[in-house]
């Protein structure tokens, strides 16, 4: 690879990493190729899993301002930037590492901090935001009625109330 291809490919890659809200590093030693487009698919289109030499990801990440992740590029490492939601391509990572051992997470880069295997993993363990906010608008729906209620029941007591007197004062209006 001739000088300027590489300074051409470190730019790209830094920008990938400024441009993307989180990244995670795998070791692919031993898929084939179908394996990784597969696995490219599997991930979709708010990510992208680039191959590049351990030398430039390391300029790059170097030149984009992250830190913490140059122990990870040792051996044949792949790097997926994730451009959206991170739980997504974390849940599509771990599914695709679980059914083909040879694909080893290694860690990843989040919100200005590296991240360790776990992590990532407890990432993939959430669920996606639509999953969360739906969960949030079925408490908060739930509540409003619960509060809606509680706001009508002093109106409908002292209706009662009042409709009790009335009675009452029709009884006692007959019993004289």
């Amino acid at each position: 690879m001739a000088k300027a291809e590489k300074v051409t490919a470190v730019a790209e890659i830094a920008e990938q990493f400024k441009s993307s809200t989180a990244t995670v590093v795998t070791e692919y030693r031993g898929l084939s190729v179908g394996k990784l487009t597969e696995l490219r698919r599997a991930l979709g289109a708010e990510a992208t899993y680039s191959v590049a030499k351990n030398t430039l990801v390391k300029r790059a990440a170097a030149e984009a301002g992250v830190e913490g992740l140059d122990d990870l590029f040792v051996g044949p490492t792949a790097i997926t930037f994730i451009k959206g939601e991170p739980v997504n391509a974390a849940k599509a990572l771990k599914t695709f590492a679980k059914e083909n051992k040879a694909l080893i997470i290694k860690g990843g880069y989040m919100d200005g901090a590296a991240l360790s295997v776990a992590e990532v993993e407890q990432i993939a363990d959430l669920e996606t935001r639509e999953v969360l906010l739906a969960k949030l608008a079925g408490a908060l729906k739930g509540n409003l009625a619960k509060a809606a209620g509680l706001f009508n029941a002093p109106a409908s007591q002292v209706a009662r109330l009042a409709a009790a007197l009335e009675e009452k004062k029709r009884a006692e209006g007959g019993a004289e």
